[in-house]
């Protein structure tokens, strides 16, 4: 049986191949994709409350070759950056507070 982290691993692996597939380069994500991964597979991230317009910014950062479409280098930064933002939320929930 797999440890924890080789799970969470095939789990961030077999999640972007879910929805990389379904239109377009099978080994990318359309916006569409992207959308729709976050909105399944991410809700506390917020694409419900995201505007188009923030969309397209967060699209555009994570896009970094350019291309219209996220590969899988540019979706494992993308949840380094979020894993080290809930690291953050939980670090400073266990440190005391001050009086």
């Amino acid at each position: 049986m797999a440890c924890p982290l080789e799970q969470a691993l095939a789990v961030m692996v077999s999640t972007f191949h879910k929805y990389s597939g379904k239109e377009g380069d099978k080994f990318k994500l359309s916006k569409a994709e992207l959308k729709e991964l976050l909105t399944r597979e991410l809700p506390a991230f917020g694409t419900k409350q995201m505007d188009e317009g923030e969309f397209r910014r967060l699209m555009n950062d994570l896009d970094h070759d350019k291309d219209s479409e996220v590969d899988f280098k540019e979706y494992a930064c993308f949840l380094a950056c979020v894993a080290m933002g809930y690291n953050e939320f939980f670090r400073d929930a266990q440190r005391p507070r001050k009086k």
